[in-house]
């Protein structure tokens, strides 16, 4: 039975304490998010195994115990008030947090002791196994579960609870989520070491519209703004493989296949096993911020904490 929080109401210079008890389960809950998802009471009492008198019996009492209507009754259905709206931001994240009770609960069951979801793009997962085997040995009963997904989507996942925390790069819509910066990065020019371009340290993103370029799939956010760039500048990109992994590109680089462009973190990663030279843009759109996308910190784990931690210490600038 979930039980809303007594609170203090002021009047002048005297007290006067009112106990507000909304005595509902989470049958309710879960009611009333169908029937907005649905907006038809019937269809959601139908989601629910419900009967639509049992249903909307259970919808009343939420709006007699609320003392606010939640939806307004129409001929085709029912749409949510202001009220209703509030109501269903906060049901959505007592069912969130719900979920991941019974999500933690089995896999203390399972032998585990907690675990961290997180979504990155393409670049920050190329980037963590660098930092994860030392947090994972420190940390035994931590589970990390790390998916790959595109940069914007990175915010719906976290705000939706799907995952704990989010990496993303660049600037991207953080929907109302809390975003902390723990480091800069910045794209490169990446070619092989006895290319043209090897003996210079700088260049600019029109240099290389004529050369052959190594890089990412369509469907990459880089790929994608970097085929937007050329295309401003009255050429298209020269691709001539596109590979999966900023790894695997850098390895063809090296051969002399092309050239491509790189975050800086990975290509000095690859720099003197795959035979590179790393050239700095010119473009301002070359530096791009890095943050760590959260819902509320109070919701946070302690080892998604203890992650949030190790990132901000591992990217730290060395003290002087």
């Amino acid at each position: 039975m979930f039980r809303c929080l007594s609170r203090s109401i002021e009047y002048g210079a005297s007290d006067d304490h009112y106990d507000c008890r909304m005595n509902f389960d989470l049958t309710d809950l879960r009611l009333f998010v169908l029937v907005a998802d649905e907006v038809s009471l019937t269809r959601g009492a139908k989601r629910q195994h419900l009967s639509l008198p049992a249903a909307s019996a259970r919808i009343k009492s939420l709006e007699i115990q609320s003392g606010q209507a939640l939806f307004v009754r129409e001929s085709r259905g029912v749409r949510l008030t202001g009220p209703g709206e509030a109501f269903l931001h906060h049901a959505l994240g007592i069912l969130r947090s719900v979920d991941r009770l019974e999500t933690d609960l089995k896999e203390y069951g399972g032998g585990l002791r907690g675990r961290v979801r997180v979504f990155a793009n393409h670049a920050a997962a190329s980037d963590l196994p660098e930092i994860l085997p030392t947090l994972l040995s420190s940390n035994p009963g931590m589970n990390v579960d790390l998916q790959e997904i595109l940069n914007a989507e990175i915010a719906p996942g976290v705000l939706e609870g799907r995952a704990d925390l989010g990496i993303v790069f660049g600037q991207v819509d953080t929907l109302g989520l809390r975003a902390s910066h723990f480091s800069t990065d910045r794209l490169v020019l990446a070619v092989a070491k006895n290319h043209p371009f090897a003996r210079h340290k700088r260049a600019a993103f029109a240099d290389i519209l004529d050369q052959d370029i190594v890089g990412m799939p369509a469907s990459s956010a880089l790929q994608t703004f970097l085929v937007q760039a050329a295309e401003k500048l009255g050429a298209p990109l020269r691709l001539r493989i596109q590979l999966p992994s900023f790894d695997a590109i850098c390895r063809l680089i090296g051969a002399g296949v092309g050239v491509g462009i790189v975050p800086e973190s990975i290509g000095r990663r690859n720099q003197s096993t795959m035979g590179l030279e790393l050239i700095e843009l010119l473009e301002p759109w070359s530096v791009r911020e890095r943050y760590i996308l959260t819902r509320e910190e109070e919701e946070l784990s302690i080892y998604a904490r203890t992650l949030i931690e190790t990132l901000h210490a591992f990217y730290a600038p060395p003290k002087a």
